[in-house]
């Protein structure tokens, strides 16, 4: 790999990798060669012609080679033998390859279908060129890092990981943005979530749990941070006093994750992307949301006053607050008025209107929604139908009630918008192996 070259002696290297650039000048030529690992300069002391001096096999030989690295395009992938210098005024890495022999083990069309000024959507249909810069390698190290240290800290308390099936006979939460699909010779639905099987593990005597897995929806959103299929990082815990207990796990899963991507990736972060990674102080901001709608009014915007939820503009707003009093990246908002809130949230036994839950808001964007779970079916029944739902429908669910739960809460995740917020990007597009939106199923 081109990144143990540093470490390796001068002598015989072989390398393999895509052809990044040729400089074909007139009595040298310059390769950079390009792997997952990193970037190296090759060289090659060019041979125009036959050196009569020289055994005819060699002069040949490197004739070829000369011939050979002439007619390289951009993305061919190539494989080198040769000799390895160090060399501190190779400004590429301090090193280079004297080129021996080459082999081209594929030819790229000449013709690239994408340049360095190429629109979003451009990129995204020739996606797997696209991956091929630095900058989109290190996103999706940077997220192997981060779901390796949730799994730890998953891990490290005894948590489980579960699948849930992403085919559902009926709707996971609500009969809205669902996709419908032939089955056999009925119908399902794809999951919006892993929800009610979350919580069938807590009646199951699980414990906790956790899954990183996909989840639809069929959201007509064409906004920087909807899909219609994403990855969802869950949890799911029992033993809770209240929302605040996920709040507490959450916001070590972040910590640790942040913690891990700033060691591992920092300083390729900073030379990348330009970014200082920030690991947050513990514990998050906590404001109850009637709360921060007064702050944000007094900073001057008001959310709509037909609307219950915080609004987009919101969330930046009390985020400029909460970073420029507090110093702080992240923000849980809490107390969500019922209306807003599915009908197995907890509803605050001092409050009925509110409910034991919150939105995460890291850099201006909700990241996360956690609530605590109405674990006493008689209430989960009566509050179904406060929704306008029928409890009969839901039988399969409510079974999981009636034969003993622990109480329990958890959250649901999208790991794209972490990635986007931390990277600064301006898409969930962006920080996605493969984007899938309304308009959007290939490649």
């Amino acid at each position: 790999m081109i990144k143990n070259l540093q470490e390796h002696p001068d002598g015989p290297v072989t390398v393999s990798g895509w052809v990044e650039t040729v400089r074909d000048q007139k009595r040298v030529q310059f390769i950079v060669l390009r792997d997952e690992s990193g970037a190296a300069q090759l060289v090659n002391s060019a041979v125009r012609e036959l050196d009569p001096e020289a055994p005819v096999e060699n002069g040949e030989a490197r004739l070829a080679v000369t011939e050979a690295i002439s007619e390289l395009s951009h993305g061919s992938f190539i494989t080198v033998t040769g000799e390895l210098i160090h060399n501190e005024r190779v400004k590429l890495g301090g090193l280079e390859v004297k080129i021996e022999a080459l082999s081209v083990i594929t030819h790229a069309n000449p013709e690239t279908p994408i340049a360095d000024d190429s629109g979003l959507d451009k990129r995204l249909d020739w996606r797997f060129l696209d991956l091929r810069r630095p900058e989109q390698q290190l996103i999706f190290r940077i997220q192997t890092t981060m779901l390796h240290a949730f799994r730890t800290v998953w891990i490290d308390k005894g948590f489980i990981e579960i699948q849930t099936p992403k085919l559902m006979a009926s709707a996971s939460e609500s009969r809205a943005e669902l996709f419908e699909l032939e089955y056999f010779e009925g119908k399902a639905y794809l999951a919006q979530s892993p929800q009610f099987f979350k919580q069938m593990a807590q009646a199951a005597g699980f414990g906790g749990v956790f899954e990183v897995g996909p989840a639809f929806r069929a959201d007509h959103s064409f906004t920087s941070r909807h899909a219609t299929e994403f990855t969802s990082v869950d949890m799911e815990m029992s033993w809770i006093d209240s929302h605040l207990d996920v709040a507490d796990v959450h916001e070590e899963l972040l910590v640790t994750a942040l913690t891990a991507v700033k060691e591992k990736h920092g300083e390729d972060i900073e030379r990348l992307f330009g970014i200082t990674v920030e690991v947050p102080s513990r514990p998050f901001p906590r404001i109850p949301l009637a709360e921060a709608k007064d702050i944000v009014k007094r900073r001057g915007y008001e959310v709509p006053r037909d609307d219950a939820d915080m609004d987009p503009e919101g969330e930046r707003q009390i985020s400029a607050y909460v970073k420029e009093e507090l110093g702080h990246d992240f923000v849980f908002l809490t107390d969500y008025d019922k209306s807003i809130r599915p009908f197995y949230h907890m509803r605050n036994p001092e409050n009925p209107e509110l409910t034991n839950s919150y939105d995460l808001i890291y850099n201006g964007v909700e990241i996360s929604t956690g609530a605590q779970r109405e674990h006493r079916v008689e209430v989960l029944i009566e509050q179904a139908k406060e929704k306008g739902m029928v409890p009969e429908e839901l039988d399969f669910y409510l079974d999981f009630f009636r034969y003993g739960v622990p109480s329990h809460g958890g959250f649901g995740m999208g790991l794209a918008r972490v990635l986007m917020l931390l990277l600064q990007q301006s898409s969930i597009r962006e920080v996605t192996y493969l984007f899938r939106g309304p308009t959007r199923l290939q490649p």
